[in-house]
């Protein structure tokens, strides 16, 4: 989560009756999330079937997405077990959820702010790197996606195969590995496992990497989702935040 994202938890979290020290995004809790989940969500699934203040809470599923106030349609998929975020070796543990099938499928939530279907094509799942963080609780942004990205994607679909390789253009400013997944959904593909078994430096330092996955349909018709990571290069600017890549204004939809 980005600075802009801090001061949104701040926000959420003042409305919720959790006072946070100074005003600054820096000042924010880093538990904020967790709190919000496992202190109101979770509870209030348990005790009337009804999660506020997050959409929905999947207590079989672990997990629970909550509308983030940043954006026209972001939500954030968060698990309800305590995770601290992609440098976690839980991810990669047979037991543990695919969270990012669990973001895929609820992107729905999406269409519920915005009163229209979002194309799979539109759609972009993303976390932050440790550093480019700001909540110690795993949580995957579920938004649009930025229009010169996906044209960036669409020009460069021949380069991007089954395999990680670096993507021949930046996106954002930054330099990113991408490969292809060829499916409808990610239920049989698990993003982090694929980054750490795929790139032997991501797998030594995961909490300095970010990932983001984009749905669509390749050029042969064939449904699918591109994999884009990047890892943190402080000397560059770079702090590992794929959230860059979504547009949380929706401007795509608005055309």
């Amino acid at each position: 989560m980005t600075g802009r994202g801090a001061l949104i938890v701040s926000a959420l979290a003042l409305a919720l009756g959790w006072g946070l020290p100074g005003g600054a995004a820096n000042a924010a809790d880093p538990d904020v999330l967790w709190k919000i989940v496992s202190d109101k969500c979770v509870p209030d699934e348990t005790a009337s079937g009804k999660p506020a203040p997050c959409r929905l809470v999947d207590l079989d599923g672990r997990y629970a997405a909550l509308k983030d106030l940043a954006g026209v349609a972001q939500y954030l998929l968060i698990p309800t077990d305590k995770i601290t975020g992609i440098e976690s070796p839980d991810l990669e543990k047979q037991g543990t959820p695919n969270y990012f099938e669990d973001a895929w499928q609820s992107r729905r939530f999406m269409a519920e702010s915005l009163g229209r279907a979002v194309p799979r094509g539109e759609v972009g799942l993303a976390i932050n790197s440790e550093k480019g963080r700001t909540q110690n609780q795993l949580h995957i942004h579920i938004d649009c996606m930025r229009a010169d990205v996906l044209a960036a994607l669409a020009a460069n679909e021949a380069t991007v195969g089954p395999t990680w390789s670096i993507l021949p253009v930046k996106l954002a400013g930054h330099s990113y590995l991408a490969m292809r997944i060829e499916a409808p959904d990610l239920s049989e593909a698990n993003p982090f496992r694929l980054l750490a078994n795929g790139v032997p430096a991501a797998a030594a330092d995961m909490g300095d990497q970010t990932l983001v996955v984009v749905g669509t349909t390749f050029s042969d018709g064939r449904q699918g989702f591109y994999l884009l990571a990047d890892h943190v290069d402080l000397a560059a600017g770079d702090r590992g935040s794929g959230e860059e890549l979504l547009d949380h204004a929706c401007a795509l939809l608005a055309q």
